[in-house]
């Protein structure tokens, strides 16, 4: 109970500290902070568009977000969301034009199965690599987004192109309905919370949750105590490539209508950015992304109110970055500390069990 109290209220530290940073920003420029405050929120929440633009972006946010944090659950630091993301997007797009001979429930269920099959096998490259190889998958999947970002600029580009100046698809056949127009706003958001809640009610109340977490908490642990690591690291690589997999199907299907080239851009940096404030709490990190959405589906309007530019959103993220990155590089060097120590204290009774034989 402290521990979850603790949480909550560093938490509560980082959201002030870095609305006080944005406020003197503001305040060097000769504006009011609360004004800008208040027209943010209004524009975010006061009106029907604000409000469906929020759960907009809230969708794709709560489900990349989550997909960090189970990876970070198991010891990976998942850069590779948004690659996931755009080929689970690109491969629904396809299957959701050329699959027509499909019945429409046949084709939804098609569009999403190919979507998460596609980012899995995508994410599974830096999970092998990392667990049998020890490569960083923080590089590796660094290195990946750029290349998935590059297949489905071609593929929009050529094989699949609509024919229109923006690069982008044909529509799809089926698309997630709309629940509050103008926004872009749509069913999906409820797909969204019925999976990231199957995925934490998985961690935290089943054996395999359970294995996840000790592994991230120490694999030498996890193998002295009979678990297979590798295994269950790439298992959870995997269930969070399936997340950003879900979430390109739901961008394609119920925003856009078809893929949008670069329709991913920072969703993969956003989501790891909610996950990183909480220090992947699962719990918490629906809370912080739509903290989140709000600060971006906000902004323009703040703009338009106040004058404030709406890049001092991006200040206030940049603070979270910050903050949350250094209590990240704490915790994981307190934990190679901890490793260390128990691959010592493993190494010496192994050596005096074979002394006294």
């Amino acid at each position: 109970m402290n521990k979850s109290l603790n949480s909550f209220l560093k938490i509560l530290f980082t959201f002030f500290l870095a609305i006080l940073v944005g406020a003197i920003f503001i305040l060097a420029i000769g504006e009011n902070p609360i004004d800008a405050y208040l027209a943010l929120l209004k524009g975010a929440l006061g009106t029907k568009l604000g409000r469906g633009n929020v759960i907009a972006g809230f969708t794709p946010l709560l489900l990349t977000a989550t997909a960090f944090a189970v990876a970070a659950k198991a010891g990976a630091f998942n850069v590779g969301v948004e690659g996931e993301v755009i080929l689970g997007g690109i491969t629904a797009a396809y299957i959701g034009i050329n699959w027509g001979f499909l019945s429409v429930p046949l084709l939804y269920l098609a569009c999403f199965t190919g979507a998460i099959v596609v980012a899995m096998l995508w994410g599974l490259i830096p999970a092998i690599l990392k667990a049998y190889f020890n490569v960083s998958e923080v590089c590796v999947t660094i290195l990946m987004n750029t290349v998935a970002l590059y297949i489905g600029s071609y593929l929009v580009s050529g094989p699949m192109s609509a024919g229109v100046a923006t690069p982008q698809s044909k529509p799809v056949l089926v698309t997630i309905p709309k629940i509050m127009k103008p926004s872009s706003a749509n069913m999906g958001v409820f797909i969204a919370i019925l999976v990231v809640l199957a995925v934490i009610w998985m961690t935290y109340k089943t054996k395999w949750g359970y294995k996840i977490r000790t592994v991230g908490t120490n694999p030498a642990h996890a193998d002295y105590a009979g678990i297979n690591s590798k295994k269950v690291f790439i298992g959870a690589m995997l269930l969070s490539a399936a997340l950003g997999g879900v979430a390109g199907c739901i961008e394609v299907l119920g925003v856009h209508g078809y893929y949008l080239d670069g329709f991913a851009r920072d969703l993969g940096t956003n989501g790891m950015l909610a996950a990183l404030i909480v220090k992947s709490n699962m719990l918490f990190t629906p809370f912080v992304a739509f903290f989140l959405a709000v600060l971006k589906a906000g902004a323009m309007a703040m703009q338009q109110a106040t004058s404030v530019p709406k890049s001092i959103v991006d200040t206030i993220s940049a603070v979270f970055i910050i903050i949350a990155t250094m209590d990240f590089v704490i915790s994981l060097q307190r934990r190679r500390k901890l490793e260390k120590e128990l691959k010592t204290e493993i190494a010496s009774n192994q050596k005096e069990k074979g002394g006294d034989k």
